[in-house]
C-alpha cells in the first residue's frame, strides 16, 4: 500500500497583485517538494473559488494531485459541482480529486447550518451520477411554464465521457452518520477525527459495517485529516498549527454532543471547544476556541514535533490501514518563517515513511 502525503492550498490574492493567486504558487512548491496532492478549501466568505485556483494550479504544475478540501453539498447544485471538477479533471489530464462534506464555514457565513444528513446522502448519489455520466432524474419541475416544443425528461451531463478517467469522490466524515454515508455512496472516507488512533479504528469500523449492510465490498480507502507541524521544538510546533486543532475537533461536537469515542477528559474539552468557538477565529491562533485546548489534547489530536516523532505518529496510523494523509498547520509561503515546518516535512518525515 503506498501512502499519499497532501498538503492545503491558500486561494486569497495576494496583497502585492491581486490577479496572483498564492493557492497557484503554493501547488508549484508543493509539487516541488514532493508532496503527491494539494487541495484548497470552498468557503466563498473567507477564500477565492477553489475551482480557479485549481484550473490555474492544473496549468502550473505536472504531477501533483488537486482536490477540493472540502466542498460542501449545500451551495452548488450536483450538476453544476460534477461538471467543475470534471472540468479540472479534464485541464490537469486526470488529477483531480472531488472532497466534499455538508458544510462548515462556506454555510456559516450564508447564516446556515450544515446540511442534513439526509440531505447530504442524497446530494452524494447524484453527484456520483452525474460524474458517471449517468441520467439523474428531476424532482419538481416548472419547465413546461415555458411551453416549449420538448424539454429534457431528465438530467445528464453530456459531455462527461469526453473529460477523462471518472473523478473519485471522498468525503470528509466525523460522525457515524456521515461516515456510513460516505461507506455507501463515496470511493473514499476521510476522517476529522484527529490522530488518535483509537477514534480512527472507530470510524473505519463504522464504515465497514455500513458496506456490509449494504452489500458492498467492506474495504475502502481511508484518509486522515491532520494538524501537523515539523519543529524541533514540540512547543512551538503546537506554536505554528494553533488553531487549526480547534478547527477539526469541532466536528465532534459540533451540535453540543460529544461523538466517537472519547475519554471523560477528552468529552470535557470537546465541549469547552463548541461553547467557546467564535467561527470570525475559525482556523486561526489566538481564537477563543483555542484558548480552552489543554496541552495535552493538542497533542493527542494533532501531530507537533520533530521529525522522527512525526514519523513514529502517523506509522500508527499507517498501520490501521490509513493511506493518505492531508495536513494542516504550516503555511507553504516563502515569506513566512513557518513555512520550513512543511518543507522539513517533505525532505526528513515523508522519506522515512515511504521507505525511501
Amino acid at each position: 500500500m503506498t501512502t499519499e502525503f497532501w498538503t492545503m492550498g491558500g486561494g486569497r490574492p495576494t496583497s502585492d497583485d491581486p490577479s496572483v493567486f498564492d493557492g497557484v504558487q503554493m501547488a508549484v512548491q508543493a509539487e516541488q517538494l514532493g508532496y503527491d496532492g494539494i487541495v484548497w478549501v470552498d468557503s466563498q466568505n473567507l477564500a477565492a473559488d477553489c475551482y480557479v485556483s485549481m484550473a490555474l494550479a492544473a496549468h502550473a504544475t505536472s504531477r501533483i494531485q488537486l482536490g477540493t478540501g472540502v466542498t460542501n453539498s449545500y451551495t452548488r447544485h450536483p450538476a453544476i459541482t460534477a461538471s467543475a471538477i470534471a472540468s479540472i479533471q479534464a485541464e490537469s489530464r486526470g488529477r483531480a480529486h472531488m472532497g466534499i462534506g455538508r458544510g462548515d464555514s462556506a454555510l456559516a457565513h450564508l447564516g446556515l447550518a450544515p446540511h442534513g444528513v439526509g440531505e447530504f446522502e442524497q446530494y452524494l448519489i447524484q453527484l456520483q451520477a452525474y460524474l458517471r455520466g449517468d441520467e439523474v432524474q428531476f424532482g419538481e419541475t416548472d419547465v413546461e411554464a415555458l411551453g416549449l416544443a420538448d424539454t429534457p425528461q431528465a438530467s445528464r451531463i453530456y459531455y462527461m465521457a469526453q473529460m477523462g478517467p471518472k473523478v473519485p469522490v471522498d468525503v470528509a466524515a466525523t460522525g457515524p452518520r456521515v461516515i456510513q454515508a460516505a461507506a455507501r455512496h463515496a470511493d473514499r472516507v476521510s476522517f476529522n477525527l484527529g490522530a488518535d488512533v483509537d477514534r480512527t479504528r472507530w470510524g473505519m469500523e463504522v464504515a465497514r459495517e455500513a458496506r456490509e449492510e449494504a452489500g458492498l465490498d467492506p474495504e475502502i480507502p481511508f484518509a486522515a485529516y491532520i494538524p501537523l507541524a515539523v519543529h524541533d521544538d514540540p512547543e512551538q510546533a503546537m506554536r505554528i498549527g494553533a488553531g487549526q486543532v480547534s478547527l477539526f475537533a469541532r466536528f465532534s461536537s459540533m451540535y453540543g454532543t460529544v461523538i466517537g469515542p472519547a475519554s471523560d477528559q477528552q468529552a470535557r474539552v470537546l465541549t469547552d471547544i463548541h461553547d467557546h468557538y467564535d467561527m470570525h477565529g475559525h482556523g486561526r491562533p489566538g481564537s477563543a476556541q483555542a484558548g480552552v485546548i489543554p496541552t495535552e489534547f493538542e497533542r493527542s489530536f494533532g501531530v507537533f514535533g520533530p521529525p522522527d516523532y512525526c514519523v513514529q505518529r502517523l506509522g500508527e496510523l499507517i498501520e490501521t490501514g490509513v493511506d493518505r494523509f492531508i495536513f494542516r498547520g504550516s503555511p507553504l509561503d516563502p515569506s513566512d518563517p513557518d513555512s520550513e515546518s512543511s518543507v522539513r516535512f517533505a525532505q526528513e518525515v515523508i522519506p522515512q515513511l515511504k521507505g525511501s
